[in-house]
């Protein structure tokens, strides 16, 4: 005989009940996961469909671009466009000047911010929080507003149409001082005053102690400088005047020049382009969204 646990209700009843609950979670469940993950696959398509789209126009001939149809695919697929590119502009050469650019621009934004940042964090001097609100307030001045004066004060020192020119102005960001400022307040100040009492020197403190611990901070910094310096186009067009200086944006808006009716060809161009900027974000986008998440909250 069964056990009846009150005198309408018995134990089998209740588990069968318990079955149905369990059974109409886990359906609730995959209908939730299943939505989701539409939302996701349609979001994916509408950020991709361009540069997808893109990269078709890219292998396709310009009469199929131009034509009544509506092609989505090559139908003759072709590297005409690739090779138009490279006879029209040195294209290696301008890779090779903004690969430089932007990594001599990222190790030096890295080291100026991590030293500022550890002024504001560990050292104490007079007018330090009014320092610090003067370089977080550059951050509201549009690059446009100081550009005439910067390109003046260059030109005085004959350092128009080199490598300087593209590098130095950009050697200290105010952006990356509040992030590494943000991961080093996070750490007690004891720590810095036992290193000092066991003679680590401050630069020491900094690279065998502060950099280790803050990577993602260290990778965070380093994605988002490396792509900002890529796409600089509005200071390499002004200070840059010789094909051997020019970087790649300048290289993709001389094609529209040379021949403005090839499409296509300029489409590749772009391809070319993106490629390099698109593999570094993918491979550091969980240390960008890492180190930003982790800056903000430390904080």
């Amino acid at each position: 005989m069964e056990a009846v646990i009150n005198e309408n209700i018995t134990k089998k009843e209740i588990e069968d009940i318990q079955t149905k609950m369990r059974r109409r979670y886990k359906n609730r469940k995959r209908i939730n996961y299943s939505l989701r993950l539409l939302i996701n696959l349609i979001v994916v398509l509408i950020v991709l469909l361009p540069l997808l789209y893109a990269l078709s126009i890219a292998f396709m001939e310009s009469s199929e671009v131009f034509s009544a149809d509506l092609n989505l695919i090559p139908k003759n697929p072709t590297l005409s466009n690739f090779l138009d590119v490279l006879k029209k502009v040195p294209l290696f050469k301008f890779v090779f000047n903004s690969f430089l650019v932007a990594g001599l621009i990222t190790i030096g934004q890295i080291v100026s911010s991590s030293l500022a940042a550890f002024s504001f964090s560990f050292l104490n001097f007079k007018g330090k929080e009014l320092l610090f609100m003067i370089v977080m307030s550059t951050m509201m001045i549009p690059g446009e507003a100081t550009i005439i004066s910067n390109y003046l004060t260059v030109s005085s020192w004959n350092w128009l149409d080199s490598y300087q020119v593209l590098i130095v102005p950009y050697l200290a960001s105010a952006m990356g001082i509040f992030l590494f400022r943000q991961f080093y307040l996070s750490f007690p100040i004891a720590l810095y005053e036992s290193a000092k009492i066991d003679g680590c020197s401050n630069i020491k403190f900094i690279c065998k102690i502060l950099m280790p611990l803050t990577k993602s901070s260290i990778g965070a910094m380093a994605v988002y400088t490396f792509i900002n310096a890529w796409n600089m186009y509005m200071w390499p067009l002004l200070v840059t005047g010789s094909d051997k200086m020019r970087t790649v944006q300048i290289g993709i808006s001389m094609l529209n020049s040379i021949d403005s009716q090839s499409i296509t060809m300029m489409i590749a161009g772009v391809v070319m382009v993106i490629i390099p900027s698109l593999l570094i974000f993918v491979a550091g986008q969980k240390q960008l969204i890492r180190g930003m998440f982790s800056g903000a909250v430390k904080g």
